[in-house]
């Protein structure tokens, strides 16, 4: 099981603070693994604004994927077929990765990474990766938290591989029949062919009380 940190000293917001805010909902805290698990348990995940100044966010509307919606194309299904999977055992290249400043809209800081990568040793973050033979070619990261699957970041060196390792964690997550949130933050008409749907903010706060009543996934606990 994930070792539970010290708690934060900051108050975040409740659900009745939130109605009316913009997507960016408050600036400053800290990246310590204590803060960023209260955030994720009220809607919110950080991003950069600058290089000094922390970014508190909870869009409206939030990119959801059910997990009975996720898509798969024939030639996705071929693709499948093609790598490996792997769970947590490449999570900093992983970040690395998704962190390639070549990257367009690159957003990933040496602090953030070092954030996730502290919550990984803590065994709350996890990484799911397609490899070619002894190859990292994509994959993706984030957050596991009761029935909450919070990505944050997906890459990929060779056709579909993040798509590869998408359906990988949506099979991770229902193996055990639960229903479970996977939430992207925002949606891409990428992530839209996918399956991933736009839901309100206040929608969005329901399905995350609900499954923070759900047990971690057995891949992730």
């Amino acid at each position: 099981m994930p070792a539970e940190p010290e708690p934060t000293p900051w108050r975040m917001p409740g659900p009745t603070e939130l109605a009316g805010c913009d997507d960016l909902v408050a600036v400053g805290a800290d990246l310590e693994p204590g803060t960023l698990l209260a955030a994720y348990r009220h809607g919110l995940f950080p991003m950069p604004l600058d290089d000094e100044r922390i970014g508190w966010w909870s869009p409206d509307p939030r990119g959801v994927l059910p997990i009975d919606a996720l898509s798969v194309s024939r030639s996705l299904r071929r693709s499948v077929r093609r790598y490996d999977i792997r769970v947590d055992t490449a999570f900093d290249q992983v970040v690395r990765a998704c962190a390639d400043p070549a990257r367009p809209h690159g957003w990933i800081s040496e602090p953030i990474a070092a954030a996730y990568s502290r919550l990984h040793g803590l065994g709350w973050a996890h990484s799911v990766e397609a490899w070619d033979g002894e190859r990292l070619v994509g994959g993706l990261y984030g957050l596991a938290i009761d029935g909450l699957f919070a990505g944050e970041s997906m890459f990929s060196l060779e056709r579909d591989a993040s798509k590869v390792a998408l359906v990988a964690l949506v099979d991770l997550l229902k193996e055990d029949g639960r229903d479970r949130l996977i939430d992207v933050q925002w949606t891409t008409e990428h992530l839209e062919s996918l399956g991933v749907l736009e839901v309100s903010r206040p929608l969005y706060l329901d399905l995350l009380a609900a499954a923070r009543g759900i047990e971690l996934p057995p891949a992730f606990a």
